[in-house]
């Protein structure tokens, strides 16, 4: 999965609902932990901040925090 997509995904989804486990499952085809893995490390990325500087830096700030 490319950074951009993960934090497309993310900005469309930006709370942790049930809902949102559903579509992870279904849309992306992986367990949410390991979204939240991929999504972590797609924040990290030049290509992932580059894509979306602000969700990569909220995504950034939740895991600091």
């Amino acid at each position: 999965m490319l950074p951009e997509h993960l934090l497309a995904f993310e900005q469309r989804w930006p709370r942790h609902t049930p809902q949102k486990d559903r579509a992870i499952r279904t849309e992306l085809g992986v367990t949410p932990a390991r979204f939240y893995q991929l999504l972590h490390r797609a924040a990290a990325s030049p290509r992932g901040i580059a894509a979306d500087p602000i969700t990569a830096r909220r995504v950034r700030a939740r895991t600091a925090a």
